[in-house]
């Protein structure tokens, strides 16, 4: 049976979710995969299949991306990492690659973190450039991704005037829109110190993700104190774009927050855009239902190592895949309605936690 919940977000807009209470019969939720790309589940009636998981998460944003835009044309659709998503490989030979063209299609552009200056992997510390072998293949992706026609952002961090001028150098010369944070990205909960106003800031009116020169991201708005302070604060900068979460606090921004985020200080128009995981659930959002845990449904699976109440989702499943996309019920309708300019999508390399690869990665 399917349970309906409704949300009021106390802002004028109510989030509608359908939220199942239990997975379907026969599914399995899986911690390893027989290949790289391939996952073992079983279907109804017992029937074993293969699921290819970076084409399940291809798949899983081109609906987000054609569904969104359905709705609104100009709604714009980031990527957060994932570059490997780009490509498709050749089952036998994989270095034999081609691009995933539809996938491509259905983004604006990509945002990278750890460019050219990482957050701490394994024993190198906060704000060292990564090792060639982990920096090299995201130059040659973002380049990639740039000459198929996407903008290309970059989050680095670090901290002081050293390090910002040289991210946005090496950022400068790629074609690359670059910001520099002293804290990991989950954590960002104030306005960069340095620049105190943004690189290139400009007096036009920002309508496209083509004519951003800069941007800022708050993935924390509650230290500002209330929804309206931390309104009126981004207000009265000059940047480009804001990318924020969804939630100030435990409550959504209303949409009288985010009509005021999207006006410069100087008066121009900019974009405001929200972070939408579609490969984790979180205990504290409001789809979250009391006794959901690990294993039930069955496609909630181990929860993140750096956040324990966040937990891996098995995201080619359609009882996920309904609460974040596909109908007015849904999340991503959610944040059209809230008036959102578009999204940045995370959760992309998920697939490597299913692939049994995330411990490598997270160490290089």
């Amino acid at each position: 049976m399917n349970f309906v919940k409704i949300i009021s977000l106390s802002i004028g807009i109510v989030l509608i979710s359908s939220l199942p209470g239990m997975a379907q019969t026969g599914q399995t939720r899986i911690q390893g995969v027989p290949t790289d790309d391939e996952a073992q589940s079983v279907g109804p009636g017992g029937q074993s299949t293969l699921i290819d998981l970076r084409e399940e998460m291809r798949m899983f944003v081109q609906s987000i991306s054609s569904f969104a835009r359905a709705y609104r044309p100009n709604f714009i659709v980031l990527a957060n990492g994932g570059l490997d998503l780009l490509v498709k490989r050749d089952p036998v030979e994989e270095t034999k690659i081609s691009p995933a063209r539809a996938y491509m299609r259905s983004l604006d552009g990509v945002l990278q973190e750890g460019m050219f200056f990482d957050v701490k992997r394994g024993d190198r510390p906060f704000g060292t450039p990564p090792v060639e072998d982990r920096q090299k293949p995201m130059l040659a992706m973002t380049e990639f991704a740039k000459s198929n026609g996407l903008k290309v952002f970059t989050l680095d961090f670090g901290k002081g005037k050293a390090v910002v001028d040289t991210v946005r150098d090496q950022a400068v010369k790629k074609g690359f829109i670059s910001l520099v944070s002293d804290m990991p990205s989950t954590d960002i909960y104030r306005l960069p110190a340095y620049p105190v106003r943004p690189f290139d800031e400009n007096p036009s009116n920002i309508l496209s993700l083509d004519m951003v020169k800069n941007f800022v991201v708050i993935r924390n708005s509650a230290p500002f104190g209330r929804q309206d302070a931390f309104a009126m604060k981004m207000h009265d900068t000059n940047y480009d774009m804001v990318a924020v979460e969804v939630f100030h606090g435990r409550r959504p921004l209303s949409r009288q927050a985010i009509e005021t985020l999207k006006y410069k200080k100087i008066g121009a128009r900019r974009l405001v855009l929200a972070y939408m995981d579609i490969a984790s659930a979180a205990s504290y959002h409001y789809y979250w239902r009391p006794h959901w845990r690990e294993g039930s449904p069955m496609w909630i699976s181990a929860p993140l190592k750096d956040d324990p109440d966040r937990y891996n989702i098995e995201y080619w499943q359609p009882e996920w895949k309904q609460i974040i996309t596909g109908d007015t019920n849904s999340y991503t309708y959610g944040l059209i309605a809230q008036g959102f300019d578009g999204v940045i999508i995370d959760g992309l390399e998920t697939y490597r936690f299913f692939e049994g690869g995330d411990e490598e990665e997270e160490n290089q």
